[in-house]
């Protein structure tokens, strides 16, 4: 199953938000740390040990508190209040919310991280924590600035890349974005500026969350990771996402797509 998060449009937060809170034993289970308060009932037997559920607790918190780190020093991102996570057992996620995308979500965000759990860290969970801060961090930065979805997401997905250590796009996925192009399928970033990707399907979803990482990633390769900062913290100071371009980059959106499409060479 593909693994897609999304910060969903605010009709859908809504109803997550409405979506009754029964994990696999009825109870969720409460921890803090110095930036969380998680809430898990992943279907874990033990409470102890090494496999218990206090050890995946203690874990989870580890990596989000991580991930708030290295958010603060490469985008300047410090949410003050603690961030509310919730970790589902998969089977009580997919019940609850499956019915509520077009695609297979592992994790969203809706004032709350909502999160498919495991009964252990693996890389996949670890991805979608920290992809889903951001939605998180940009939300209590500017909590009623409504982000173009191809910069909501493309940030989310560089930042969750940059965590694992993976700096630049790789081979495969630039060769999608080629064949794409070639194929007349990528569409304008203007039309990626939605809300969200919410009303897509499977396959375009993935190719504008493929797009909208390649585009933020264009970003930071070509002008630096200050200036992607920088760019971020002028948005939320003045609401506009042109001006902000311009200031930063010195150019406006079409004009630095038209650049980024370049890179993948010329289309037939």
């Amino acid at each position: 199953m593909v693994r897609i998060a999304l910060a969903v449009s605010a009709a859908v937060a809504a109803n997550a938000a409405n979506a009754a809170d029964r994990g696999a034993d009825g109870n969720f289970d409460r921890r803090t740390s110095a930036h969380f308060v998680l809430y898990q009932d992943v279907d874990i037997d033990a409470t102890g040990g090494f496999r218990g559920s206090r050890r995946f607790e203690q874990g989870v918190l580890e990596v989000l508190e991580d991930a708030y780190e290295f958010l603060d020093r490469i985008l300047g991102f410090r949410p003050k209040r603690k961030i509310e996570v919730i970790v589902y057992d998969p089977d009580i996620f997919d019940r609850e919310f499956s019915r509520r995308f077009r695609f297979a979500a592992a994790g969203f965000y809706a004032r709350v991280i909502r999160v498919r759990g495991d009964t252990q860290i693996h890389t996949g969970l670890v991805r979608v924590l920290n992809h889903e801060l951001v939605h998180a961090a940009l939300d209590a930065a500017a909590p009623s600035l409504i982000f173009p979805a191809w910069l909501n997401e493309g940030l989310a997905e560089w930042f969750e890349a940059r965590m694992v250590g993976k700096r630049h796009l790789s081979i495969h996925e630039l060769r999608l974005l080629e064949r794409a192009r070639e194929n007349g399928r990528l569409v304008s970033l203007a039309t990626l500026s939605t809300p969200s990707f919410g009303h897509l399907g499977p396959d375009a979803a993935r190719l504008a969350y493929l797009q909208s990482y390649g585009m933020v990633e264009f970003l930071a390769r070509r002008h630096g990771d200050r200036k992607l900062r920088e760019f971020c913290h002028d948005l939320i100071r003045s609401r506009n996402l042109g001006r902000s371009l311009s200031r930063v980059y010195r150019s406006d959106l079409s004009s630095l797509e038209t650049r980024f499409l370049e890179e993948l060479g010329p289309r037939d």
